[in-house]
């Protein structure tokens, strides 16, 4: 049981805290991801570790269980969807009915098929569709320190990309996202892991002061983390403004949260 592998096959996969349909959520699975399968607890319910060490219950419903399937998966599926939502049609056409739905992070093969924009992708299950091409990159599972200054930048602009979603607890996707979920979603979709929680770890990040802090870095409050976007702005996922929205650690801005300004905890970089 410990070797067995399972493939997320849902637009996005609830990984709760307890093995039951009605658990809180400690976090959101993508499509396509590939978990490592720890434990059969009964009732079609699985006890599973992500790629980024998360663990948490995932429903059979859920997820395709053949290691040797996932484990072709992971070799073959190099592509990520970076649009917020997009739909899987049957055709290299907008007419007729939508197979799949997939958001931001959804991982993917392409199958080398082009027609009109359009790109034929293969599924987790095998069956074909097609997604506009210019809605799918490649997916980045490593990075470069040496390129700091753009590695910076990207971070700040994928996590702006989900500016206005709402707040959804443990949720990782433009459907719905939570503090940690969008700083950790921000910094995997540029090849980097961290954390998954509103905590800084040593393993991840290295901690420094206000004044060392850069665009990409996080900031740490009690529960709660935010990136730094520079010039005292930051973008965070907040139940209290219903979403991801910006906000100014800077007294003299309309934007200014005094609330957090005020109780930062920590602040990490990956640099």
């Amino acid at each position: 049981m410990n070797n067995r592998l399972g493939i997320l096959n849902k637009t996005v996969v609830p990984i709760n805290l307890h093995p039951t349909y009605y658990s809180e959520m400690a976090d959101e699975g993508l499509y396509g991801m590939v978990v490592k399968i720890l434990e059969d607890v009964g009732d079609d319910w699985y006890y599973v570790e992500t790629h980024y060490n998360y663990k948490g219950y995932v429903h059979g419903s859920n997820m395709i269980m053949d290691n040797a399937k996932a484990t072709e998966w992971l070799h073959e599926a190099d592509k990520v969807i970076l649009h917020g939502v997009t739909d899987v049609m049957p055709e290299a056409d907008y007419k007729g009915y939508v197979k799949e739905i997939l958001t931001r992070g959804a991982i993917i093969i392409t199958t080398g098929r082009e027609k009109d924009g359009w790109t034929e992708i293969q599924l987790s299950d095998n069956s074909k569709g097609w997604v506009r091409t210019k809605f799918i990159g490649y997916r980045i599972t490593n990075y470069d320190k040496n390129k700091e200054d753009e590695l910076r930048e990207n971070l700040v602009k994928t996590a702006m990309l989900y500016l206005g979603s709402q707040y959804r607890w443990g949720g990782k996707s433009p459907l719905g996202i939570d503090c940690s979920g969008l700083c950790s979603i921000s910094y995997m979709l540029n090849g980097i892991i961290i954390y998954r929680d509103a905590i800084r770890k040593d393993e991840y990040m290295r901690s420094i002061t206000l004044e060392e802090i850069k665009s990409g870095d996080l900031l740490f409050f009690p529960g709660h983390v935010a990136m730094y976007m520079g010039n005292d702005k930051y973008i965070h996922s907040s139940a209290s403004i219903d979403g991801v929205n910006i906000n100014s650690l800077n007294p003299k801005d309309k934007d200014y949260r005094e609330d957090l300004a005020n109780s930062i905890t920590d602040i990490g970089t990956i640099f």
